[in-house]
């Protein structure tokens, strides 16, 4: 009589998928050499309702675009209460070059008011109450809580997510999934570090549609990269 295969054997095979820690401590030590062991923020801000409006405007657009823009968001709508009460009209006017200028100046002004209503004026410090604030998903909280709060938190970005995948770390295409994966994967204290090493890579190395694989320093590492060695 036929059996299904069991439960626990799939659940070893899948471990067994896993990269090995020796490999993912030998990635990390390789993009440590790199890029330093410095924890970097890119978005100019002077507050933490400023970056959190710095990272929302960040969506779909550089970072060197979205500094280009708030110095002139910031000096106009000075206080979190000059946000809330902002016509879209006049912030869209000013963030119009980094593109969904429509949603995204709806989403800060809708976000200032969540703030000030509800946390009275403070960014919180939880995912679950980060996720209520109108035009913030996974990812933008997790920026949060990593730069803002130094909490160890895994940001999954298209660049992210595609490397991951590269490296072995992840096979998953769900960026939640991703995320899960990588906070079993990766120590805990390289999350932050790694989110932004590796958004680095692939903004100058590992670009999605022409790798620069024979130029990479994790080449004779990376499993996708010694399959082009």
């Amino acid at each position: 009589m036929g059996r299904e295969p069991c439960q626990d054997t799939e659940r070893q095979l899948k471990a067994m998928e896993k990269p090995s820690k020796e490999y993912t401590a030998a990635v990390l030590a390789l993009l440590d050499a790199e890029y330093g062991t410095d924890d970097i923020v890119y978005l100019d801000h002077g507050n933490a309702y400023e970056f959190l409006f710095a990272v929302m405007l960040s969506a779909q657009c550089t970072d060197a675009r979205v500094n280009m823009v708030t110095p002139a968001l910031f000096a106009e709508f000075s206080t979190l209460e000059a946000f809330a009460e902002a016509r879209q009209a006049d912030v869209e006017r000013l963030i119009h070059s980094v593109g969904f200028y429509h949603d995204k100046a709806a989403h800060i002004i809708g976000a200032a008011k969540k703030l000030l209503a509800d946390f009275g004026g403070r960014v919180p410090d939880t995912m679950e109450e980060l996720l209520t604030l109108p035009g913030v998903g996974r990812k933008t909280a997790n920026v949060i809580l990593g730069n803002i709060y130094r909490k160890p938190s895994v940001v999954v970005d298209t660049h992210v997510g595609r490397i991951s995948r590269l490296l072995g770390f992840t096979e998953e295409k769900d960026p939640e999934k991703v995320e899960y994966d990588l906070m079993e994967v990766l120590p805990e204290d390289h999350w932050i570090r790694y989110n932004m090493q590796v958004i680095t890579l692939g903004r100058t190395l590992c670009i999605a549609r022409r790798p620069r694989c024979a130029d990479c320093f994790l080449r004779g590492t990376c499993r996708h990269g010694r399959e082009t060695l």
